[in-house]
């Protein structure tokens, strides 16, 4: 239940989304139509390093996602497309990399969205593309909710008509998804074919359909073993109905909240209750006969990138699966098959989720690895990636999880991969807008940071937020002002307006960090890894 003060809250937040919708749509604008002439003065984030090879690649991965907006048919706006060798846009990626490259293009953040809304059929189906050659509709091919990424995109710019087009059209996805994926009347969500999950190559689909007949994805391919009841495809729909359950606050529709949120926690149990092994502490497809498909997949970082899980139960996966060197925390994280799994395809082939580590699973890392207090972790993972990009210079789809090698006969200029560099270099050394908090990561010893500045409008109304990296350590600016400055190793957590929060730990071992604020007497404390340091009791 909400009381008075919540409602009143969320009353307001409504009323501050819908008020600032045309302002912030007015300004982006003129915004885009700068940054699309190459406007040096477009408000479009700034990195510059006196690492050239750093630079290089940053310069590269940002020329593959200019080239990558384009106009697809049946859709009049541009969009980001994957790239390589895939001429359109999948519902799984297609939007949370559209919203990773928001600060560049706000524009094709939006229409990323849009053209599965608009794509969508009068039954509530939503394409799982769009492609140069079709729209199709042969499976469900969801993995990240769009539900999720469009209420992000539309709480961070205040566009009302995307939180309403994007809670009406999810709503009634929903509820396609409950008519035809939930077929056994469990109430999880039924896969019927590989693409369903985008896991093309994998085995844990073996012997399985590729698509639905007739490219039909209410249709079941004849098989005695399907429909499996799959644990990410209900973790998506999990992820989508807290998503829901937000925007309907946004909206005033206070009783659909809570409807959703009980529908999302229904779910939640479902998949916990049914779909995890204990003793493997690990998540599994469950097919028609109650069996569990046992290949230990990318289904787990799946499951953990929509939280399904609490601390506890990821610790026990962590230890065991996600985090066991031997299992998923390869030397280049996270593969598609655990190295322990039987299962694991080699040689490794192009476009294979049966062992390689993805560029998909390396984005869409973000989600959940800070979230679950793995942030030392995570900036291995990225450090790993970043060394293998910039090796490469590519941009291809795979990396074997133990050489860091790419497959060779991948075609370059993949979306995923050039905004995994965007994205991490950020995450390492830079400024990261989350929600209500601006991440301000100091890593001077990160190639990335060697008289580095990291500069972008966060915010709204934006704020200019920026670091200057020196010998005499990194400033902080916010609006033109300098309120802080850093020597060390460490994550400063501040709110919007640059109130300092908490210290975080995101090296692998204990580092000194001497925080100097504005005002304030110097402070020097010691950051263990994942570590938290309160900034407001010191």
């Amino acid at each position: 239940m909400m009381n008075a003060a919540e409602g009143q809250c969320a009353m307001n937040r409504r009323d501050v989304i819908k008020a600032g919708a045309m302002t912030a749509l007015g300004a982006t604008v003129g915004r885009l139509a700068s940054a699309a002439q190459g406007n040096p003065n477009a408000d479009v984030p700034v990195f510059s390093t006196g690492d050239m090879r750093w630079q290089q690649a940053y310069d590269r991965a940002l020329d593959i996602l200019a080239r990558n907006v384009q106009v697809l048919p049946r859709f009049p706006q541009p969009v980001l497309i994957e790239g390589a060798e895939y001429a359109g846009i999948w519902q799984e990626c297609g939007p949370l990399e559209a919203l990773v490259y928001r600060h560049f293009r706000p524009d094709v953040a939006r229409n990323s969205h849009m053209v599965f809304f608009e794509l969508q059929r009068p039954d509530g189906q939503l394409p799982a593309n769009n492609k140069q050659s079709d729209t199709g509709f042969g499976q469900i091919q969801m993995v990240v909710p769009i539900a999720a990424t469009a209420w992000e995109l539309a709480e961070a710019t205040g566009d009302a008509e995307l939180l309403e087009k994007a809670y009406e059209s999810c709503s009634r996805w929903d509820a396609w998804l409950m008519r035809y994926r939930n077929t056994r009347g469990t109430g999880l969500i039924e896969g019927f074919c590989t693409f369903d999950t985008g896991m093309d190559n994998s085995p844990r689909w073996a012997g399985m359909a590729v698509q639905c007949p007739d490219k039909d994805a209410r249709i079941c391919p004849p098989n005695p073993a399907l429909p499996r009841l799959c644990p990410d495809l209900s973790a998506t729909v999990y992820g989508a109905r807290v998503a829901l359950a937000s925007m309907a606050l946004a909206l005033g529709k206070k009783s659909e909240a809570g409807r959703w949120t009980e529908q999302a926690e229904t779910i939640r149990s479902l998949i916990l209750n049914k779909l995890y092994v204990a003793e493997e502490a690990s998540f599994y497809d469950l097919d028609a006969q109650n069996n569990f498909v046992k290949v230990r997949s990318d289904v787990l970082s799946r499951v953990c990138g929509e939280h399904v899980v609490d601390a506890s139960l990821f610790a026990t996966m962590w230890e065991q699966q996600l985090g066991n060197p031997k299992a998923f925390w390869a030397p280049f994280p996270l593969p598609s098959i655990a190295l322990n799994d039987p299962a694991f395809v080699r040689p490794i082939q192009r476009n294979s989720w049966g062992g390689p580590s993805q560029a998909l699973t390396a984005l869409r890392a973000g989600r959940w690895l800070d979230h679950y207090g793995r942030s030392a972790e995570f900036a291995h993972m990225m450090q790993q990636w970043c060394e293998a990009l910039q090796r490469d210079m590519k941009f291809r789809q795979q990396i074997d999880p133990v050489s860091g090698d790419f497959t060779e006969g991948d075609l370059p200029d993949y979306s995923p991969a050039a905004l995994v560099f965007y994205d991490y270099t950020w995450r390492l050394a830079g400024i990261c807008e989350e929600r209500e908090e601006l991440h301000w990561n100091v890593r001077p010893d990160s190639p990335a940071a060697r008289r580095a500045i990291f500069r972008m409008v966060v915010g709204r109304p934006g704020k200019t937020a920026e670091m200057r990296y020196s010998k005499n350590g990194v400033e902080l600016r916010l609006g033109g002002r300098m309120f802080g400055r850093v020597q060390g190793t460490g994550r400063i957590v501040t709110s919007k307006s640059g109130e300092p929060l908490y210290a975080l730990g995101i090296a692998s071992e204990p580092r000194t960090m001497q925080l100097h604020l504005a005002g304030q007497s110097s402070r020097r404390f010691t950051l263990n890894p994942n570590a938290r340091v309160s900034l407001t009791s010191l």
